[in-house]
């Protein structure tokens, strides 16, 4: 026992005592307002770890009134509003005049009277039912469950069979009513905890912290320390450090520079020459619609010289007059692509042979799915080198992404308009335990290389969707908590090497 007390800490001290007749943290921090609450909770678990209390957590959910909830009990339900505000044979067109409701609270009000047959609709005119005629007399069950949540909070396993009811309708509605878990703590003294809290303690004369002052005077020889256990558990520490998903970009990074790739850096956005143009993509193709880009205000720049080359390439091969207004037009890059074909307009002969990669950020305006993001990581590259050929390519790819933690790769044909011959890869996720596509990759064709490198020599270029395989390189199920900042997940996270 006495160890036990020249061991508890400052904040362990102060705690004690108030623990005879306060078993709530709530009611410990009522007790104790010169104490933090952190500090409060920080006192528990060392005496817990102690074996001096038990911390036990009991959660439960309880509903309240949300915002527009709290407007609805002043001026009612827009439901009852329209309700009020029928008269016979009124019209759509007047009764959205006379009801003073927006748009919204008007559409959703007239669905739900039509399926709780509240109204009859006859020919773009209103009348009420019987129904109808019975609720503009009286409070509907639910302003009556809203009135009544406006007043207090409720638990949700108190309520009635007929107030779950009401709930689960108006939880489906836009900020009607809210739930929330709480957590409430309560302690629990053990056999030592309450005999300790029963005594008078003394902790005079017991010093917490070996100063330099002691050690110069050698005061500390005199001095009775407080006890230290260093086998007791300790809570977990968890440094700074980086996202693992920009951890991870920076390991893909530098398989790129292990294998003797140049980085490429750029701007997201660029004008659709870059984009699309130079990739040798006519101006009419799907993608560059609406429906699969982001288009920016504003015009961009077009490089003197080679965008002549790019429209007598892309007319005498697709046939149709090429507008050098549609090239000015600015995107969010759809792919990092268009960093290769700037890259490669700067090259000379003498620079080759070069290999580049580049890891960034590019936008499409895809649907959300566990696997689609209209936002992604894009690891792009390209070698350039008048031996290089397709058995080089699929090499490579299939290095990187071992690299990246997929032992199984296939690679099928596919087409682009920019490559040729083409190929798709996937990687095996063994989450999902499906297969996921990673890549579109391929050979330059000579009408996108000639323009820009002013030479016929083969490139080998490849796109991989980094996030895809970060997902599954992490073991997430989910492409979209990559983004989702869970704490928890994010201290757990390793890092891949």
């Amino acid at each position: 026992m006495k160890q036990i007390i020249e061991s508890l800490h400052q904040l362990e001290r102060k705690v004690l005592p108030a623990l005879k007749d306060n078993k709530t943290l709530e009611e410990l921090e009522s007790a104790l307002p010169q104490m933090k609450e952190v500090e409060i909770m920080r006192a528990l678990q060392w005496l817990e770890n102690k074996k001096i209390l038990k911390i036990n957590t009991k959660t439960y959910e309880v509903i309240s009134i949300d915002k527009v909830g709290k407007e609805v009990v002043k001026t009612g339900l827009p439901e009852k509003r329209m309700v009020d505000a029928i008269k016979k044979d009124i019209s759509i067109s007047e009764l959205k005049k006379v009801s003073g409701l927006t748009n919204e609270e008007f559409n959703v009000s007239l669905g739900i009277l039509k399926k709780k047959s509240i109204i009859n609709l006859d020919k773009g005119k209103i009348n009420l039912t019987k129904n109808g005629e019975k609720l503009n007399n009286e409070k509907s069950g639910e302003e009556v469950f809203l009135k009544l949540l406006s007043e207090k909070i409720l638990k949700k396993d108190s309520l009635t069979d007929s107030q779950l009811e009401l709930f689960n309708q108006l939880k489906t509605r836009k900020e009607l009513v809210k739930s929330d878990i709480i957590k409430e703590k309560s302690i629990e003294l053990t056999a030592i905890g309450t005999k300790l809290s029963n005594q008078k303690l003394d902790f005079s004369g017991i010093v917490d912290t070996l100063t330099p002052a002691m050690l110069r005077n050698d005061s500390w020889k005199k001095k009775k320390f407080r006890r230290y256990d260093v086998k007791i558990n300790v809570p977990k520490v968890y440094p700074g450090k980086r996202h693992f998903l920009n951890e991870t970009k920076q390991y893909a990074k530098r398989v790129w520079l292990d294998m003797g790739f140049k980085e490429m850096t750029g701007s997201i956005i660029n004008s659709s020459f870059w984009n699309f143009d130079a990739l040798f993509v006519p101006q009419d193709h799907p993608a560059r619609e609406m429906q699969d880009t982001f288009f920016v205000k504003g015009k961009g720049k077009l490089p003197k010289g080679l965008t002549n080359k790019i429209k007598k390439e892309q007319e005498k091969n697709w046939n149709y007059n090429w507008s050098e207004e549609e090239a000015e037009r600015l995107v969010l890059r759809t792919h990092t692509t268009a960093l290769s074909v700037k890259t490669l307009s700067k090259l000379k002969e003498d620079d080759l042979p070069a290999k580049f990669f580049a890891i960034g950020r590019n936008y499409r305006n895809e649907a959300l799915d566990w696997s689609h993001l209209f936002e992604f990581n894009q690891a792009e590259g390209i070698v350039i080198d008048k031996d290089a050929n397709f058995k080089h390519l699929l090499g490579y790819l299939t290095e990187f992404a071992n690299k990246m933690g997929f032992d199984k790769v296939r690679f099928r044909p596919a087409h682009f308009p920019y490559t040729e011959p083409s190929l798709e890869g996937d990687v095996f996720d063994p989450v999902n335990k499906k297969w996921v596509e990673f890549i579109a990759a391929g050979i330059f064709r000579p009408e996108v290389v000639k323009p820009l490198l002013g030479l016929d020599v083969p490139v080998l270029a490849w796109g991989p969707g980094l996030d895809r395989m970060i997902k599954a390189a992490h073991n997430i199920k989910d492409i979209r908590e990559l983004y989702k900042n869970d704490l928890k997940q994010l201290r757990e996270k390793k890092v891949l090497r």
